[in-house]
């Protein structure tokens, strides 16, 4: 079994938790559309130093589907400002929980758009995984924040399944050059008159950390759209939970917040829905469509 698309995507869930720590703590004293701007500078700086030194590094720049880039662009621009404005106003445990309804909008999407057929058990084993992370988030839940920041993390939610399952359509697409300035660029234009009007002029160590979010952010969108490329969403949607553990991990290596039993028991939870939910897409896969 081609272990590739679930490596790369437990490898994004990585990258995406070490991007909110360092989100974390720069919250606080920079607005989102220059913290989000100076993030797609970067990684444009990057590519094109990259290849100034080597010449065709990371593929062809030209894409033959345009539209499905800009869309994706638009839909990571959404679903990083929106999760800015929800959690301004709720706590991380109630904005976290509403993106871990990710994995099901992704595995709808990839029915309806993609027509990947998705077995029972994958959804049953997802819904155990969202269990798991009720159970570790429950103590902190009080559900008393203003609707619209709950709606700002819902919409967020949905334009990061988006971005997920156009991913799957541009699974043919080669390089990761095409990637990195096909959702840069146009972020950055879109971004760039917003984060020059609220500009907040950073410290070198603070620009520094800012570059680094760019880089982070690069890292986990580029595995995300080779796991995709690699394997279907039936078996790639429900590993997204493993960002709780990654979550677990780096408040205890950073803040020094051991987890409580609540938190344990629900990680226990959801590396056993992964598991299962591995062992059922891979069974899934292994069966005959009926399709010639």
């Amino acid at each position: 079994m081609d272990v590739q698309g679930p490596v790369y995507l437990v490898s994004a869930m990585a990258l995406f938790g070490l991007l909110d720590a360092n989100s974390k703590l720069l919250s606080g004293t920079y607005p989102a559309d220059q913290v989000v701007a100076v993030r797609y500078a970067t990684l444009l700086l990057v590519l094109f130093a990259a290849r100034a030194a080597m010449p065709g590094l990371g593929g062809p720049l030209t894409t033959a589907h345009p539209r499905l880039h800009l869309g994706r662009a638009v839909f990571m621009v959404g679903s990083g400002m929106g999760f800015f404005l929800a959690l301004r106003d709720i706590p991380l445990a109630e904005g976290y929980l509403v993106y871990f309804t990710a994995p099901f909008l992704t595995l709808g999407l990839a029915a309806l758009v993609l027509g990947e057929r998705t077995g029972r058990a994958v959804w049953g084993w997802s819904v155990l995984g969202f269990a798991g992370v009720a159970l570790a988030m429950w103590p902190g839940l009080g559900a008393d924040g203003p609707w619209g920041a709950y709606l700002w993390a819902l919409f967020a939610t949905a334009c990061y399944a988006a971005v997920l399952t156009i991913n799957r359509l541009l699974r043919h697409e080669t390089g990761a050059a095409v990637l990195i300035l096909w959702s840069s660029l146009p972020g950055l234009l879109l971004l760039a008159p917003f984060a020059a009007m609220s500009w907040v002029a950073p410290g070198p160590l603070d620009l520094a950390a800012l570059a680094v979010n760019g880089l982070l952010a690069g890292g986990a969108t580029l595995c995300l759209a080779i796991a995709f490329r690699h394997d279907s969403a039936a078996r790639l949607a429900p590993l997204e939970f493993s960002a709780l553990l990654f979550a677990v991990g780096l408040d205890l290596l950073i803040w020094s917040v051991w987890p409580t039993a609540w938190t344990v028991g629900g990680a226990v939870v959801v590396v056993f829905a992964l598991a299962m939910s591995q062992r059922a897409a891979g069974s899934a896969q292994g069966k005959p469509s009926g399709k010639t």
